[in-house]
């Protein structure tokens, strides 16, 4: 049997053939799966991340070849984590906001993606493989990786791995920018999605579907607790709104990706991503939970039929009206706006 492993690139883009050696430089596997001899103890995953140096990373898109993407970026470790399907597919050191010109935390959708780009706002400054987060400053691109935050609030990366990850992303993706400095675990998660069986009432019943204001594209969905309302958003444009109610008191902002799913049957398996430290004390959550979010039924039938793994959703305490959220930013939206990188 003949098996071909796709070349991948591990600091600052020197090429090796084989994946193998980074499968075990990740601690993906065991080198006793491979060898009956014994061999020094390699560094743990956590190790390996820890020791890059600016401007190192390592790109093993093989491991997951296929499947929906989500980038998580550490402010404090200074670490970009890109995964596929769940799996950690690509990690890089960055470059973020100084304190003066801070880069803010949330989740937000990818809204532009241009491969030649040059700033606005910082005297034509080139911004290489460019994805902007938002309308008013802050983007993902190529540049001088420091160690330390060094940009004036846009995420720099290394060259090659900004191309990489400029060939791989597509515009409405989620990308994750979080306090904590741990690298991400992503979790089971329980289930809430559930539709209403009339044990819950609303106390205002209106709910928006416009699905053809945004045809294709990633799915993302908000829910507010503080607004007891749901937002859908396609490639970063709002599609749906309706009413929700959570079952439970969310202490500040969670992020779930749906994983896999059944619509037939009804199944759907998402994962939870951390955005702070957690205690190692904390009790886990499971997946046979109650669902924790209640909805319309004729609201959650037409959101079916536009998720898809790879979806993001966001539950928060804060409210999404002006005046009404924290310094944590949920999701842009695809209205450009005059002031930009």
């Amino acid at each position: 049997m003949t098996v071909t492993f796709k070349a991948i690139r591990i600091r600052n883009g020197l090429s090796i053939d084989r994946l193998l050696a980074v499968v075990l430089a990740l601690g993906l596997i065991q080198p006793a799966a491979l060898s009956a001899q014994s061999e020094p103890e390699r560094p743990s995953f956590d190790e390996r991340v820890s020791g890059l140096e600016p401007g190192d990373y390592w790109w093993a898109d093989a491991v997951a070849p296929t499947g929906p993407l989500l980038v998580v970026v550490s402010l404090p470790a200074q670490r970009m984590f890109v995964y596929r399907n769940g799996v950690p597919i690509a990690v890089s050191t960055v470059s973020t906001g100084t304190a003066d010109h801070q880069t803010p935390t949330g989740v937000f959708t990818v809204l532009q993606k241009r491969e030649e780009h040059y700033s606005n706002i910082y005297d034509d400054a080139p911004m290489p493989y460019m994805q902007r987060l938002t309308w008013t400053g802050i983007a993902i691109h190529a540049g001088a990786v420091r160690d330390g935050p060094a940009s004036h609030g846009c995420i720099r990366l290394p060259d090659e791995f900004a191309r990489l990850l400029f060939e791989t992303t597509s515009l409405g993706i989620t990308v994750i920018v979080t306090d904590a400095s741990s690298v991400p675990r992503i979790a089971p998660a329980p289930q809430f999605l559930e539709g209403d069986d009339g044990r819950l009432a609303f106390d205002h019943y209106e709910l928006a579907w416009h699905p053809e204001l945004s045809p294709a594209g990633p799915v993302s969905i908000i829910v507010s607790e503080a607004d007891r309302e749901i937002r859908v958003l396609r490639n970063g444009i709002e599609i749906g709104s309706a009413p929700a109610i959570l079952r439970r008191e969310v202490a500040g902002t969670e992020v779930y990706s749906l994983e896999t799913m059944n619509a037939a049957e009804d199944r759907f398996e998402w994962v939870r991503v951390p955005l702070s430290e957690e205690s190692p004390d904390a009790a886990p959550v499971t997946v046979d939970e109650r669902a924790q979010l209640v909805i319309a039924d004729a609201f959650r039938e037409r959101l079916v039929e536009v998720l898809s793994p790879g979806t993001v959703a966001v539950i928060t305490k804060e409210g999404l009206l002006p005046d009404t959220h924290s310094d944590f930013q949920i999701m842009g939206t695809q209205n450009e706006d005059e002031s930009r990188p």
